[in-house]
């Protein structure tokens, strides 16, 4: 399902570049690219990301159920006095709002992913749109694939969602093995992930922002937040599997566009080469008047 999302979000990011008014060629200056995108490196990550992560939500989905005395055990008053006390919080909400709360953070987590199709207002970054396309499904893959085969994730963690622990429910719902998948939120980290790439980007193209920035990462921190205090509300995740799914999405959205841009420094070069012999980092310091010397060429990406 996230993926059918990703790529409705592709194709409206894809139609703003022709949709909005055309910035004529004649007489413009050239341009510094602002990233380098290697299509056949990043192409490749997509494919064989997406084609690893359908088989991995398979089988994150039929994790083996619970049975009767496991079910006891971990709802158990002792097993919940040992939960902190801000986590306990997701336990103390109203069970009959879960199916609102659930539409709310499934309908709100589609509009995030088109957000990013905003910056093709901007005529500098719609020049760069197909770079800019591939670098956001890239992101998105390398999200999706870190929450499905990370340590953190549900491959290797099996944290019982909230609902688990409502009586309200019947047992056939809460002993689900789907239910083991409560930590980290794939949805906070996804949308905060869509965020953040977002304000890196507007950023990178708007070097001259100086302390507005601060505010452009704070802005693009409420998604998530609304998204995680949804999902809260859904009995699907506690507010530490929230937490860590925002800071892993927030960390993927600023270091990705890091890694591709084009770094030059007074005396230190930093840029991504391709060539016969591959495709890598290329690292350069300059000393004094003389020519620069290349430190070293680290291949792979």
């Amino acid at each position: 399902m996230r993926y059918i999302l990703v790529l409705l979000a592709s194709l409206i990011f894809s139609a703003g570049s022709y949709c909005l008014p055309a910035d004529s060629a004649v007489n413009t200056p050239k341009r510094i690219k602002r990233y380098h995108v290697n299509y056949w490196v990043t192409g490749s990550i997509i494919g064989v990301g997406m084609a690893g992560d359908i088989f991995a939500i398979s089988r994150l989905k039929n994790k083996p159920s619970m049975n009767a005395e496991e079910l006891a055990f971990v709802t158990s008053d002792g097993q919940v006095n040992l939960m902190n006390s801000i986590d306990r919080w997701a336990l103390k909400q109203n069970p009959d709002d879960r199916d609102l709360w659930t539409n709310i953070s499934d309908y709100g987590q589609t509009g995030i992913f088109l957000l990013p199709a905003l910056l093709m207002i901007d005529k500098n970054m719609r020049r760069d749109w197909y770079d800019l396309l591939l670098m956001y499904l890239e992101g998105h893959t390398i999200t999706f694939t870190f929450y499905n085969y990370s340590p953190l994730g549900p491959t290797f963690q099996n944290r019982l969602r909230p609902i688990t622990y409502y009586p309200e429910f019947s047992d056939e719902i809460r002993m689900s093995g789907h239910n083991r998948n409560s930590f980290y939120s794939g949805h906070v980290a996804s949308v905060s992930y869509s965020t953040f790439f977002m304000a890196k980007v507007y950023c990178d193209y708007h070097p001259n922002l100086g302390g507005l920035k601060y505010l452009i990462y704070l802005a693009a921190a409420v998604p998530p937040m609304f998204i995680g205090y949804a999902r809260i509300k859904a009995l699907a995740h506690f507010p530490s599997d929230d937490a860590v799914g925002l800071a892993l999405g927030a960390i993927i959205g600023i270091v990705l566009p890091e890694l591709h841009k084009n770094r030059k420094f007074k005396n230190f070069t930093l840029g991504m080469f391709d060539s016969p012999e591959g495709t890598g980092v290329t690292i350069g310091w300059k000393l004094g008047n003389n020519q620069p010397i290349t430190m070293g060429k680290y291949g792979g990406y």
